[in-house]
This record gives C-alpha cells, structure tokens and sequence, in this order.
C-alpha cells in the first residue's frame, strides 16, 4: 500500500479560517529549535484530547512549546504557547491516559550550590486540552547528589499502567536500568531497577504497554538488546525471555500495539540506517527505508483493513511514509517522500474524525500538519505550517 504525498503549502500562520473559531494570540514567537544531534529525538508528541482536539508538544530550552487545534479534525491550530521551565533540555516522552491526561516527562539542568549543573528528571500533567499544566515535579535523579553520575544518565520513557499511574525507565550511568513509579494514589515511589548480568546497557529505553496491561522495555546493548516485563503494576521487572539479536541505531526504538497479546518493536539498523520490525517468536524483518531517527508508528483500519502506518526521516532529512498490512511484514510496503526537509522525529495520531494527521518540526522551528484525505486510501493534503 502505497501512501500519496501532499504538495507543501504556502498557508501563512495566522490560522482560522471560514467558520473555524478566533485562534488565541500567539503569546510568545519563539519557534522550537532544530534539533543539534546531541540528544536523540523523540516521537509520540502529538495526541488527541478527550475532546477530540489534537495538541503537539516540542521540548525547547526555555520549556515545551504546544500547539493545538482549534476544533476537533482541524484544520487550523493555534500556538506556540510557551509553558515555561528553565533548564529543560530538548526532550520529552508524552503518554495520555484513558481519559484524556497528558503526562509530560522531561530532564532537566539546574545550577548546583558550587556552580556544576544538577540533573533531574521532571513530570507535568495536562488535565484537559489547551488548558495549564500542572506545576512540574521533580522525581529526582536515580543518582541522587552524585551529580557526575546523574549527568550521565540516558533520556527516559514513560509510559501510564491501568490505573493512569507513571512509570518511567532510564539507563542509569552504571549501565543498568533504573525505574521509578508513582502508586494509584499519584504519589511517587523510591527508585528501583534490574541490571543485566554480564551485559551493559548503551542505548535509550523504550517502554510499551500491551493490550493486556503488561510494560514491556526495551534497551540496545552494545551489538545486542535487553529486555524486561513488569506484568502488572506492582510487579518486579523480569528479563522476558526473547531479546532481538540486533545492532540498533541509537535513540531509534519505537513499538506500536499490533495484536491483543503484544507489540510490533520498530528500529533502525546501526550500520545503514534502514527500518527493522519485530516481534517476539520471529527474527527481525527489514522494512528498508533508510533514513535516519526513530519511527512514528501508527496502527489503523485503511479502507477496511488493519494497517500499520510508519513515518520517519529520510537520507534527504524530507519524511517518508509506508503503510502495510499489520504484522505482515512479508507483504512488503513502499516508502513514499512526502514535504519539506524536517528537524528531529515526525508523529503520527488520527484526529477527531479518525484522520490520520502527520506532523513535524521544521527546520524554521514551526509545525507543520497534513492529514489524510477524505477519500479512499491514504494520500494526504497539501502540508500547512503553523
């Protein structure tokens, strides 16, 4: 299945339009950054409100930029607006609850008592679309005041169990994995983690939930990967049984659920930067597709058959996109360019009206939206720029 690209358009920033209701002013004009290659991208950041509306988050700087539509299936948006924290570094894993909760997880910078920089991690929610943060959190370094090994640490992944609560995975700087949770309650619990014996973990976690409830994670090591389950909320984390052989290009793994008992984990090979799927009980499938940075995954029904959409960058730094039959990887796909060139990793939701949206940063710092047509198939409109 082959997926058709939209032209680039010239639509000014100024959003609205005929019906659409008053955008709010932009109160701050500042754009997100293109990404420098110190910090690996991350994707995940566009997400749909319980009211249906659509909100893309960018970490900067100065803290996360966020835009959002003016009503549900756009196509206008309003933003940036800025919701400041200092020191947050140009990074953040998002994950929404059941109802609509946007948990924001970032890393951020402080200046210490001698003058060397404090790390920590730090956690905001979003309790409905366009509206304020909470007051941001800090959940502390896996490291505690050993600030040389704090610095170290890897970006985390968050994830949200059954019960909305968070749980965040991090390699830590002794190359094991450290995890932290909060209880129903909200509160949150001492650090904990497992280490893999012999092994040193090199890459970024990547944290998933299946349909059943279970957290799965998955991290590079070296040539190779570790792997853990936690079951259930409360559970120890165990070392699951099957870990892809794989060299993985680093910060790239991404998972999509793609069957009622697991995930589909998606990645990019080390040496020639080309797309791998897998699955437990089967060896890794080449998806082709060079490029570089993580997927965008997406599963959803095109002209009634389960599919699985990916975006991701390509060698030109321009988004290519390839949808095929869930996880049937034999059936081959094929990956069509599509926009501008863009900075760090695109994401991929369905809209209000079960749209699929693809969206970016571009190299200018603004986002850019297209969104599949209201026609059979998946070709897509001509690219906005907000």
């Amino acid at each position: 299945m082959a997926p058709r690209s939209g032209r680039t358009s010239n639509r000014s920033e100024d959003g609205g339009g005929d019906g659409a209701p008053a955008r709010p002013p932009v109160t701050d004009p500042h754009r997100a950054p293109a990404a420098d290659g110190s910090l690996p991208p991350a994707t995940g950041w566009l997400l749909r409100g319980k009211d249906g509306r659509l909100t893309a988050y960018a970490a900067t700087p100065g803290g996360i930029l966020r835009w959002t539509e003016t009503r549900a299936g756009g196509p206008d948006w309003y933003g940036p607006e800025p919701l400041p924290l200092a020191g947050l570094l140009p990074y953040v894993s998002v994950a929404r609850s059941a109802e609509g909760f946007v948990h924001l997880l970032g890393v951020r910078d402080r200046p210490g008592a001698a003058g060397e920089a404090e790390r920590d991690l730090v956690h905001a929610v979003q309790f409905q679309t366009g509206r304020p943060l909470r007051e941001w959190q800090s959940v502390g370094n896996p490291h505690g005041k050993d600030r040389a090994k704090g610095a170290r640490i890897g970006m985390p992944s968050a994830v949200l169990d059954a019960t909305g609560s968070m749980h965040l995975f991090v390699r830590n700087a002794n190359g094991g994995l450290s995890a932290k949770h909060q209880s129903p309650t909200g509160r949150w619990q001492p650090w904990g983690g497992a280490n893999a014996a012999d092994t040193t973990l090199t890459g970024e976690t990547s944290a998933a939930v299946t349909d059943r409830g279970a957290i799965d994670i998955l991290v590079p090591a070296g040539g190779g990967t570790v792997r853990w389950l936690r079951e259930k909320p409360d559970a120890k984390l165990e070392r699951a049984g099957e870990e892809p052989a794989a060299d993985i290009a680093h910060g790239t793994v991404t998972a999509e659920r793609t069957g009622t008992e697991g995930l589909t984990r998606f990645w990019r090979d080390a040496d020639d930067g080309t797309v791998l799927a897998w699955r437990p009980g089967s060896a890794p499938a080449s998806l082709g597709g060079p490029g570089t940075g993580p997927l965008a995954p997406l599963r959803t029904p095109v002209d009634g058959y389960d599919c699985t959409i990916l975006a991701g960058r390509g060698p030109d730094g321009r988004l290519q996109v390839a949808a095929y039959p869930t996880e049937d990887e034999d059936a081959g796909l094929h990956w069509t360019p599509t926009g501008e060139p863009c900075a760090g990793a695109p994401a991929l939701a369905l809209d209000g009206t079960g749209r699929v949206v693809l969206a970016c940063l571009g190299l200018d710092g603004a986002l850019r939206v297209t969104r599949q047509k209201d026609e059979t198939g998946l070709a897509l409109e001509a690219w906005r720029r907000f």
